[in-house]
């Protein structure tokens, strides 16, 4: 198990401080970490050479032993990194999960609405039927009294006939005493008996007439019945009317909400059209990305094979003594100098020469060192995820560049070191010679490959530069292709935030057409049951107005016929107020 551990050292009198590791944090997953609680403390292996407070990464086994160790540096780094991106994954979907919670509860507000919409459509249905209910009890009203009303129009006709044979009975009568009226020649007088029988006819012509007040009064009920009906049709038409512009104002912010869905539509293919373009030319600067790492690493290694054909040349003069690297040395001065001072030349420059040689070595080592980090940067870039290979790029792109510093620093270095080199072998052959000690090669002469040598120099040099420019071409063209990346996932965000915003608008759009085509159908259902009514009201009224005027005929007829009684009635009267007893009538 994954332990972070804090090394602690105790000092002793005697001998070096013994290394303990304190236990603080305790790995549980890959991202999970727990504090070890209390103070636990182990005692660390011979080669861990820390110092104390430095803190490790140590792997203890389920004894506690430690198996591995290592400076958790670079791992604390990447740990606080995850957590630093972590942090802005979960404020991100925090972000997300308040949106989405804005949009339930608007669409929560939203259905609420309509709920309540569709309660007050449903009272306003139920108020229309209760006054259509009302419409037809008061219809059948109407058509209980338009039937009494032809009833007593029936009887009317009926008392019209028995009024006509009164009448008819009457002018019989009349003719007859008109008769006997002319078989005088005085004025006649008539007998109490026919004054009689004439007065209980014309009794009976006035009670044949039957009185219109109780028909008119019927009518007049009728008529108000049939007012108040129509008052409210008027109010229902007036409410007819405020749907009917409830509706049509529906149905004008439908059709901008269809413009609106239309628009959004084609903004979207617009903006569609700019992503492609977008992800073309993100793939055409990858591409370019791709050449021109191909080119970075082909000038590396024509780099690599520079300094390799340059250390064999070094290495050339290193072990043949008839090579050398441009050390030009006045052989005559020393042949001429005191052999005691020559050695104290020659000694003098060994020592120089073993102090640099060594410097060189340990910068050689560190050379290695970095390369070999590199390498393994390298190998963990090829399985690392996503996620961890920017990460583990970067890095190595920082070990790329020491790297390099360190080799350009070692260029120069190796030189000096081969010039101090041919120095002293040069010294040390005249001292050599001058000692009784000279070599049978000795007098051969020399090859300076300082020309060669130069001449590396300036075609590494020129790939150097060729390759800084590459790399700053590479750097250049990965900063193109993130800012191009970053447009593009804007673009791609915002072209998914069209694309839902416009299927929630549609989706918004299409409910509402079905709300709006449900008002319509409600207020042509609604038009079409306030025609009937009005139809049907219109048709009574017709009726009643035509039972007005014929009441108003049979009041005239009536009133014609009861005149013409009373002059009877006179008529009579004055004919039995003038009988004589010579003219009576027998």
């Amino acid at each position: 198990m994954l332990y972070l551990a804090e090394v602690q050292r105790k000092s002793r009198v005697i001998g070096s401080s013994k290394a303990e590791l304190r236990l603080l944090a305790c790995q549980r997953s890959e991202n999970s970490w727990s504090a070890v609680p209390g103070e636990e403390v182990i005692p660390a292996p011979d080669d861990v050479t820390y110092g104390a407070g430095v803190l490790v990464m140590v792997e203890l086994s389920g004894t506690k032993q430690v198996q591995r160790h290592a400076e958790a540096g670079r791992q604390l780094v990447a740990i606080l990194q995850n957590f630093s991106r972590a942090q802005e994954r979960y404020k991100t979907q925090e972000e997300e999960i308040q949106q989405w919670k804005e949009s339930l509860t608007y669409q929560s507000q939203e259905l609420n609405r309509r709920e309540m919409e569709m309660e007050a459509r449903q009272e306003q249905l139920q108020e229309m039927e209760e006054d259509f209910e009302r419409l037809e009890q008061q219809r059948q009203e109407i058509e209980s009294k338009r039937q009494e009303v032809e009833a007593l129009k029936a009887e009317f006709d009926r008392k019209n006939q028995e009024l006509e044979g009164a009448w008819a009975q009457l002018r019989g009568e009349m003719g007859r005493l008109d008769e006997q009226k002319a078989q005088f020649t005085q004025a006649a007088v008539l007998d109490d008996a026919k004054a009689q029988e004439l007065q209980e006819l014309l009794n009976r012509l006035a009670g044949a007439i039957a009185p219109t007040e109780a028909v008119r009064e019927q009518v007049t009920t009728s008529f108000d019945l049939l007012n108040q009906q129509q008052t409210t049709l008027d109010q229902h038409y007036q409410m007819l009317d405020e749907q009917r512009n409830a509706a049509q104002q529906a149905q004008d912010a439908l059709d901008q909400q269809v413009q609106q869905v239309q628009a959004l539509w084609q903004e979207w293919q617009q903006s569609k059209a700019g992503l492609d373009q977008a992800r073309d030319e993100l793939a055409a600067l990858r591409r370019s990305l791709e050449l021109k790492q191909e080119q970075v690493q082909i000038l590396t290694t024509q780099l690599q094979q520079q300094d390799s054909l340059h250390q064999q040349f070094c290495q050339l003069a290193d072990v043949s003594d008839r090579f050398t690297v441009g050390a030009k040395v006045d052989v005559s001065g020393l042949e001429s100098m005191p052999i005691e001072e020559l050695e104290n030349i020659v000694r003098d420059l060994t020592n120089d020469l073993e102090k640099m040689s060594r410097f060189v070595n340990s910068q050689e080592e560190e050379l290695t060192a970095q390369k070999e980090e590199i390498q393994n940067l390298q190998q963990q870039i090829q399985q690392a995820s996503e996620y961890d290979r920017l990460r583990l790029e970067a890095e190595l792109t920082d070990e790329q560049d020491r790297y390099r510093m360190l080799e350009e620093t070692l260029v120069g270095q190796r030189r000096n070191l081969q010039e101090r080199q041919a120095v002293l072998k040069q010294h040390q052959t005249v001292l050599d010679k001058r000692q009784g000690r000279a070599t049978a090669d000795a007098s051969e002469e020399t090859v300076d490959i300082a020309p060669v040598l130069t001449q590396l120099e300036t075609l590494r040099q020129e790939l150097a530069a060729q390759l800084q420019q590459a790399e700053a071409q590479v750097q250049e063209l990965q900063a193109a292709v993130e800012q191009a990346q970053q447009s593009v996932d804007q673009q791609s965000q915002a072209q998914e935030d069209r694309w839902n915003r416009a299927m929630e608008l549609e989706q918004q759009v299409l409910a509402q057409k079905a709300a709006v085509g449900e008002q319509w159908g409600k207020v042509n259902a609604y038009q079409e049951a306030l025609a009937l009514a009005q139809g049907g009201t219109g048709g009574v009224r017709e009726k009643l107005e035509l039972i007005g005027q014929i009441l108003n005929q049979f009041q005239e007829t009536s009133d014609y016929q009861l005149q013409a009684i009373a002059e009877l009635r006179q008529t009579i009267s004055s004919l039995t107020e003038q009988r004589t007893p010579e003219f009576v009538i027998t």
